[in-house]
């Protein structure tokens, strides 16, 4: 087993645990690392998830590239789809995922990454799509979600150049939310997973897909979309307790 599933408290943890191969993703990782986060997300206790790499060297080194280079077309589409089906089980979560990007973040796991909700980095990440330097394309969604999380034109940059980003202009174009001393990498993930523990899990979810939909949506439509699912939540026992506690000065139970 290469993908290792904790527990702290209402926090999952899953790591990508092959340090010696920069924790690099073949057909078999891929659908273990697919099974434990479909098994996180069913628990019911579980409100949180955190995705981090074993080691200090690399969060995910992308695909490994000695599998590829034997691949004919149908197993490299199969390959893609299942790189895809990863990324949106992550995307659609209805539990917030943060990557703790702890080292480089290449190809394929700069792809992943990109899949999850939040993304606090280690000072020495570093983030790249080099596929174009062996012939090949970002396979996983980054033509897809690097443009939507950074813009075209940094996208097109970066994509076409396939150079690294450091952990200091990945915060500042916006492609992680904070950059921390290594050391420090998992308690600020776990600081972070503990404040959105305090709110009302029904409300992420629905948050969640409401910003999700924001990407492929006319405004007017969103908008909409977003007012009803608002109005929506007052029917729910979670927005009743939010509101009654604020009335009351008392934190909510949730």
């Amino acid at each position: 087993m290469v993908i290792k599933i904790s527990k702290k408290k209402q926090i999952g943890i899953l790591t990508i645990n092959r340090p010696d191969s920069l924790n690099a993703m073949n057909r078999e990782v891929l659908i273990e690392f697919i099974n434990g986060l479909k098994k996180i997300q069913s628990e019911k206790d579980t409100r949180v998830i955190i995705i981090t790499g074993s080691g200090e060297k690399a969060f995910i080194a992308g695909a490994d590239i000695k599998v590829m280079q034997k691949m004919n077309q149908e197993e490299a589409f199969e390959f893609a789809n299942l790189g895809h089906e990863l990324a949106n089980l992550i995307e659609k979560s209805k539990k917030p995922v943060i990557a703790a990007v702890n080292g480089y973040a290449l190809g394929g796991g700069c792809e992943i990454a990109l899949s999850c909700h939040l993304r606090i980095a280690s000072d020495n990440a570093v983030f790249a799509q080099p596929e174009v330097k062996i012939g090949l394309l970002p396979g996983w969604g980054g033509t897809q979600r690097l443009p939507r999380v950074i813009g075209r034109g940094l996208a097109n940059e970066i994509i076409f150049t396939g150079r690294n980003v450091i952990a200091e202009e990945a915060l500042e174009i916006g492609l992680v939310n904070k950059v921390v001393p290594q050391e420090e990498l998992m308690n600020t993930c776990f600081d972070i997973a503990n404040m959105i523990l305090k709110n009302s899990p029904n409300a992420i979810a629905e948050s969640i897909k409401l910003i999700r939909l924001a990407a492929g949506t006319k405004l007017k439509k969103g908008l909409s979309i977003e007012a009803k699912a608002f109005s929506k939540l007052f029917e729910s026992e979670e927005t009743t307790e939010g509101l009654t506690a604020f009335v009351e000065k008392r934190s909510p139970k949730f």
